[in-house]
């Protein structure tokens, strides 16, 4: 009888000896795949159902009068940056977007920290949390305007409400799960309630609190179109809307089209920026 390695020793027939040799991880639960694989997957799927879009558009199976092929709509979009000022108009919403979700992330973070520290405080603010994180926004657009009036307050109000109270109970949840050691050894050393709060429980919280704010800056950009439909001439959700009007739906769908280039472009940027904030992870 011939001695087997140790590193053999308990390995399925047909399995690989050596834990470095390739496997296929593309259908493997939680397989790894190569930065240049990931690549190539997403854009062989994004080029594959932009050309079914336009086949079946070309052929007649889909109405180009409600969807409008993809060449259609690139050509659009270029025509409304050269003659109707597309450009301002984004530049414009992502200015009220990225205004009412730091206002909101800025108001969140410490309530949601507080709320998840402090039992008394958490029993009496969650359910009015709870609450209102389910009104529906369109709702409010009315009192908004009593509120408000029709000007900038209005539509940085709607943002800000479809983002805010989400993100406290996303903020108390990051906090709930920092480790409890982190905190006896905080008091152990003497330090303060604040400074367990900020010095510890915030700097241990940091990397999913950045997940979660990268996830909500995408919820805000969802009620662009509700905050920009009050009273407007400017912004993304005003061109939109001015589209609708005239059944123009390839302008309707650039509009669409330009929020989610946006969208895409700001969470890949934070996805790297996370990536190089906590190496350590």
């Amino acid at each position: 009888m011939v001695d087997q390695p140790l590193s053999n020793l308990g390995t399925a027939p047909g399995t690989p000896a050596d834990p470095a040799q390739p496997t296929n991880q593309f259908f493997t639960i939680r397989g790894k795949l190569s930065k240049r694989a990931s690549l190539g997957v997403a854009v062989v799927a994004s080029v594959a159902l932009l050309g079914l879009w336009e086949v079946l558009v070309r052929t007649g199976l889909m109405s180009g009068l409600f969807f409008p092929p993809p060449t259609m709509i690139a050509e659009t979009l270029w025509v409304m940056f050269r003659d109707q000022h597309l450009a301002m108009h984004a530049g414009i919403s992502t200015l009220r977007v990225l205004v009412a979700f730091t206002i909101a992330a800025l108001m969140a973070i410490p309530i949601g920290m507080v709320m998840s520290s402090f039992r008394g405080i958490g029993a009496a603010l969650e359910p009015i949390v709870d609450f209102i994180r389910y009104l529906p926004v369109p709702a409010l657009v009315p009192l908004s305007i009593i509120w408000f009036g029709i000007g900038e307050e209005t539509k940085i109000f709607l943002l800000w409400f479809g983002t805010f109270f989400q993100l406290v109970l996303l903020v108390a949840d990051d906090m709930a799960r920092v480790p409890q050691e982190y905190i006896e050894i905080a008091c152990t050393v003497g330090a303060r309630p604040s400074q367990m709060l900020s010095d510890v429980a915030f700097r241990a919280m940091l990397p999913s609190l950045f997940d979660n704010l990268r996830i909500t800056l995408g919820w805000c950009w969802t009620y662009l179109i509700i905050a920009e439909i009050v009273a407007n001439d400017s912004g993304l959700g005003f061109v939109i809307w001015a589209a609708r009007r005239y059944m123009n739906t390839p302008q309707v769908m650039a509009g669409v089209v330009m929020i989610g280039l946006i969208g895409l472009l700001t969470d890949q940027l934070l996805r790297r920026l996370h990536k190089r904030l906590f190496r350590y992870l």
